[in-house]
């Protein structure tokens, strides 16, 4: 070897010295910085210098020229990234769903004194003191008020619960918003990153950690599936469909419909349709985001992403008990609110209605008893701006009108009912006294028997039967056994996030001792670089003023 061959040597080492000690030194700054990906400097020889090549040899006669640096790599394991965000994403999920529930069980207030299952069984009791003696007046005047405070809490629990539902549905446009952002951001870094990583001289290494820690927080978000091109592009599909491409961002529309609820849909894959007033809106037939029909099922990953679990529990529309009906219960199977929705509204229902049917059994328009003064049964609960009976000249009867479940102001529904004015001034209109003059124990023995009747289940997927005060009871019951399912499967994914997490820090996380160590070992080999080409140099001066 030549001594300008072994300056040269000493000099590469020189230089690849100097970028080690550079990048650790960017790995230290960037300890606590998030979504830090640990880099090394690449290392290879230079192509050697064959001095001869001897085919009875095992090997050639090669000179070394040196180390080169090749390039600073980030230190990732793609398939631990690919394991954190399906399982952050699956843990986002079942964190928003067991939320919900939580929720649902503070709304459902059996926590607190005041409690919706008091206000039942005082209805109960006043209707029991009224079999008692039914033609008291302090019996008749404590059943109106029962039966008032009943309607009063049955519309605030089901207002909070509707509520909540408008919450989810703030939270689903946020997201929405969120996840676009995130898209643009990152075909931002990808336009960035190609633009640096073009002339195959540099890595963009941090940039390329801008858009990891986006991917983490889109997987969090949205059920996603993602690609690298020989460009350096990073796409993304949500559930399947191309969201980021190479060349450009596919935006997820929102749809607002006239409940006010957001339905996410592609915006590139919607046609237009024409609503009732000739406006155009979307075609959502074969554009939405996500199918919330499916089942939930981590087999076929359909339980990931945040957005998902907000749209799954917070259904499509405000449910009432007609969405229990074998053929619709299907399509609110899956959403925690309008499950919850349709069976308090059941017992609503069933309550309001069983103590207007009794009444109105027992009325007798001819006599005048239980009657309004235009004849027609007297009703404790009525409906809002519509007639529950139809008056039938022709053969002088009163017809009561039947629910229509395409028409909710017929429906004896939570918020759609009030109590009868006239009673509430002058609980006695009741009476209980027969045109004969006797007490009308009959009728107060049909509501009794009619509160004690064990014929209510919850949804069409169970089977046991129970009476009012029971029914609630099961309600609070299903809620709180689904809030725990879903808090042991929150509580067992953040597990899996956490042990994944812990192993992907530990292959691009930065530790401060082993860079220190690395520092120190770079440090040395830059001194002793140095002087080796301080020895050669001291070598060529002897060779060369030597000669003078």
């Amino acid at each position: 070897m030549s001594l300008m061959s072994a300056l040269y040597v000493g000099a590469s080492g020189l230089v690849t010295s100097q970028n080690s000690l550079n990048t650790t030194a960017h790995n230290i700054a960037n300890t606590d910085t998030a979504g830090y990906t640990r880099q090394q400097v690449a290392q290879s020889d230079i192509q050697y210098n064959v001095i001869k090549n001897n085919m009875d040899s095992v090997s050639k006669q090669q000179l070394g020229l040196g180390v080169a640096y090749t390039s600073t790599r980030q230190v990732r394991d793609v398939f631990l990234d690919q394991t954190y965000r399906q399982e952050s994403g699956r843990s986002a999920f079942y964190d928003v769903s067991y939320d919900a529930l939580l929720q649902i069980e503070n709304v459902l207030g059996e926590s607190s004194n005041n409690t919706y299952k008091d206000t039942i069984n005082n209805l109960w009791t006043s209707v029991q003191e009224l079999a008692k003696n039914p033609e008291d007046a302090v019996n008749q005047g404590l059943f109106v008020q029962r039966c008032n405070q009943f309607l009063e809490q049955s519309n605030m629990v089901y207002d909070e619960i509707n509520s909540y539902q408008k919450n989810l549905n703030e939270q689903i446009k946020n997201n929405v918003e969120t996840i676009n952002k995130y898209g643009q951001q990152i075909k931002e870094l990808n336009d960035a990153i190609r633009k640096i990583e073009s002339g195959k001289v540099e890595n963009a290494n941090d940039l390329k950690d801008q858009r990891n820690l986006l991917v983490d927080k889109l997987a969090e978000l949205a059920n996603i599936t993602y690609d690298s091109d020989v460009f350096g592009n990073t796409t993304i599909q949500i559930e399947g469909v191309q969201f980021v491409s190479s060349e450009t961002v596919n935006p997820i529309g929102l749809y607002r419909d006239g409940s006010g609820f957001y339905t996410p849909y592609w915006e590139m894959m919607a046609g237009t349709l024409l609503d009732a007033d000739g406006n155009e809106i979307p075609d959502l037939s074969n554009s939405k985001v996500v199918n919330t029909d499916r089942t939930i099922s981590s087999e076929y990953n359909t339980d990931l992403g945040k957005l998902e679990s907000l749209l799954y529990a917070r259904g499509d529309h405000v449910a009432n008990y007609t969405d229990l009906a074998e053929d619709k219960y299907g399509h609110i199977e899956n959403s925690i609110l309008m499950n919850v929705q349709a069976e308090f509204d059941q017992l609503f229902h069933a309550i309001v209605t069983t103590v207007n049917d009794t009444l109105a059994d027992a009325s007798d328009p001819a006599l005048g008893y239980l009657t309004n003064p235009d004849g027609s049964p007297i009703q404790m609960f009525e409906l809002i701006g519509h007639d529950a009976y139809t008056y039938d000249a022709g053969t002088d009867t009163w017809t009561k009108n039947p629910e229509n479940p395409e028409n909710t102001a017929t429906l004896f529904s939570v918020g759609n009912v009030l109590i009868n004015s006239d009673l509430m001034k002058q609980p006695t209109l009741l009476g209980f006294v027969k045109p004969d003059g006797s007490s009308d124990y009959e009728t107060a023995k049909k509501l009794v028997e009619a509160f004690d009747e064990e014929a209510y289940i919850l949804n069409p997927n169970l089977q046991t039967k129970a009476k009012f005060s029971d029914y609630y009871i099961n309600l609070v019951t299903q809620v709180a056994n689904s809030g725990s399912v879903y808090k042991n499967l929150s509580e067992a994914q953040q597990k899996t996030v956490d042990s994944t997490e812990s192993a992907r820090q530990a292959v691009l996380g930065v530790s401060s001792d082993e860079e220190l160590s690395f520092m120190i070992k770079f440090q040395n080999a830059y001194n002793a670089n140095s002087r080796y080409i301080n020895a050669v140099n001291e070598l060529l001066d002897t060779l060369v003023n030597g000669l003078v």
